[in-house]
C-alpha cells in the first residue's frame, strides 16, 4: 500500500485523514498492480465514459413505507407512515422522503420488482443472477463485467470501486469478480493491502510539492528496481503500476475536503449511530454518495455503496424515522448533483435491496422478509423518468400489472452503457461464452 504520512485529522465520515490517503494501494482484491495491469492488457477491451452508481439497501427495504404506501389498507398493514404528493401529479411516496418527492421528475420507481431469492445477500442486486445457479467460479458482479469489457477511462482510476463498509453479515458484502478472476475485482479503498510502502519524507502538507514527491518517488523506484532485479518476469507493467501510484487522481477523487463546502453540506453528515447496531458496520455514510459522484467523474465505471440496514423485524417505524430521511437526503443530493454537472445522461443510478417486507406488521412492530415483490428506484442514464412502473394489489403483496425482474433492471443498466446484451458475452473458466445478462431487452418504459 502506498502510504502518505499525515496529521491525524478526522473527516466528516469519521475516517482519519492519514488513513484516508492510504488508498493508493499496490493491491486490488489481493492482486498486485503489475499483475492487474498485465491481465487487463490481455482482455481486449474498448472504451466508454458511461457509468453506474448502485446504492444497495442492505437487508431488504420496506416498500410499503417508502414508495408504495397503502393508506386505505387496515392499520396493521398500512403502518404509521403517510404518503405525500410529489412534483409529478398522481405519484405519492413516503412522508419521510420529501427531498426526493420534490424532484420526482428525475426518478423512476419500479413498484413491481420480482424474482427475489429469500436470501440476505447483495448477490442478486450486483449480478442480477440467481445464487443457486452459477457456473464454476461464480457469476461476476456488474462492476467486474465492466472492468472486463472496457479499459479504464483513466489509468490511475480502477473501473470498479466498492465504497461499501465491511458488514458483519458476510453475504451483505459484495461477492466479487466470480469467474473473471481477481484482475477484475472492485477496488476497495478500505481494503487491506499486502504491503506498506511509505514515500519517505513526504508528509500530507507536502503532497502538492511535486518536486519533493518526485524525489521520493525516484528513491522508491530505485528500491523497487533493486527488489525486482532478481525477480522473474519483471516487465513494463511494473513501470505502469508506478505511474498509477504516482498519480493523485484517485486520491483527489476520494478526498472530500476538495469539494465545495456548500455541496458537502447538501449531502448531509455521516451518522455512525443511525441504528442501535450501526457499529457492526451498518452505518449511514452520507459522504459516500458524494464520493461516488466524484469517482465517476474521475473515471470509475461502476461505484457501489451499501447504505445502512433495513432488516427491521422489530421497530420498523422507529428505525424508518431515522434511516429513510438520511437516504432521502443523500439520494436527492446525488441526483441533483449529477443533473447540475451535466452527468445525468451518462451516469445511471439504481437503488434497491434483496427483497421487500411483509405487508402485515408483526407483534414487534416490524416487517419480515417478503420476496414476492419489492421496489427499485432509478435515475439518470438518459432514462425516461418522472414515472412509476407497475402496480401492486391493495396490500402491496404482489404485482397486479407489469412485473419487472432483477435481470430486466440489469439489462437496462447495460443498455445505458451502450452494451448490446443480446450479443455481448464473456468467457467463463471453461471458455464457454456467457451472456452478460440473461434478459436481452431493457425495460421499454425507461429507454
Amino acid at each position: 500500500m502506498l502510504t502518505i504520512p499525515g496529521k491525524t485529522i478526522r473527516l466528516c465520515d469519521h475516517v482519519l485523514r492519514r488513513d484516508f490517503l492510504t488508498i493508493g494501494s499496490l493491491t486490488i482484491g489481493g492482486l498486485s498492480l503489475p499483475q492487474l495491469l498485465r491481465a487487463e492488457a490481455q482482455s481486449g477491451v474498448r472504451r466508454s465514459h458511461k457509468s453506474i452508481i448502485m446504492i444497495y439497501l442492505t437487508g431488504g427495504p420496506p416498500h410499503q413505507d417508502m414508495v408504495d404506501l397503502k393508506p386505505d389498507a387496515p392499520e396493521d398493514i398500512r403502518g404509521e407512515f403517510r404518503p405525500i404528493a410529489t412534483n409529478v401529479p398522481g405519484i405519492q411516496i413516503s412522508e419521510h422522503m420529501p427531498r426526493v418527492a420534490a424532484m420526482m421528475d428525475k426518478f423512476a420507481i419500479i413498484r413491481t420488482l420480482v424474482g427475489a431469492e429469500d436470501r440476505h445477500s447483495s448477490f442478486q442486486c450486483v449480478t442480477g443472477r440467481l445464487f443457486r445457479s452459477q457456473p464454476q467460479g461464480g457469476w461476476p458482479e456488474i462492476g467486474s463485467v465492466l472492468s472486463k469489457l472496457y479499459r479504464p477511462v483513466d489509468p490511475s482510476v480502477p473501473p470498479a470501486v466498492d465504497l461499501s463498509m465491511k458488514m458483519e453479515h458476510q453475504p451483505y458484502n459484495l461477492p466479487g469478480p466470480g469467474f473473471l478472476g481477481m484482475a477484475h475485482a472492485p477496488f476497495k479503498p478500505s481494503g487491506d493491502a499486502m504491503n506498506d510502502m511509505v514515500l519517505q519524507g513526504v508528509s500530507l502538507d507536502r503532497l502538492t510539492d511535486r518536486s519533493a514527491l518526485l524525489s521520493s518517488l525516484e528513491k522508491f523506484r530505485r528500491q523497487a528496481d533493486q527488489q525486482a532485479a532478481s525477480a522473474a518476469g519483471a516487465d513494463g507493467f511494473s513501470e505502469r503500476a508506478m505511474g498509477i501510484l504516482s498519480s493523485s487522481r484517485l486520491v483527489e477523487a476520494l478526498d472530500l475536503s476538495r469539494e465545495d463546502p456548500r455541496v458537502r453540506e447538501r449531502y448531509g453528515k455521516d451518522d455512525p449511530e443511525c441504528l442501535p447496531y450501526s457499529k457492526a458496520g451498518y452505518q449511514a455514510h452520507m459522504s459516500k454518495f458524494l464520493a461516488a459522484r466524484r469517482l465517476v467523474e474521475a473515471g470509475a465505471r461502476c461505484v457501489t455503496v451499501a447504505f445502512a440496514d433495513f432488516d427491521w423485524h422489530g421497530a420498523n417505524f422507529t428505525n424508518g424515522r431515522k434511516v429513510i430521511p438520511l437516504l432521502d437526503q443523500g439520494l436527492a443530493a446525488l441526483v441533483a448533483d449529477l443533473h447540475e454537472r451535466g452527468l445525468d445522461r451518462d451516469v445511471s443510478v439504481v437503488v434497491w435491496g434483496e427483497f421487500g417486507r411483509t405487508p402485515k406488521v408483526n407483534a414487534n412492530a416490524g416487517r419480515d422478509h417478503w420476496p414476492r415483490v419489492t421496489f427499485a428506484m432509478l435515475a439518470g442514464g438518459g432514462m425516461t423518468t418522472g414515472q412509476v412502473i407497475g402496480q401492486t394489489n391493495r396490500f402491496a403483496e404482489e404485482p397486479v400489472s407489469r412485473p419487472i425482474h432483477y435481470q430486466d433492471v440489469i439489462a437496462t443498466l447495460y443498455h445505458n452503457l451502450g452494451i448490446d446484451t443480446a450479443r455481448t458475452t464473456i468467457p467463463d473458466l471453461n471458455g464457454r461464452p456467457q451472456y452478460v445478462s440473461e434478459t436481452h431487452e431493457p425495460i421499454r418504459e425507461l429507454v
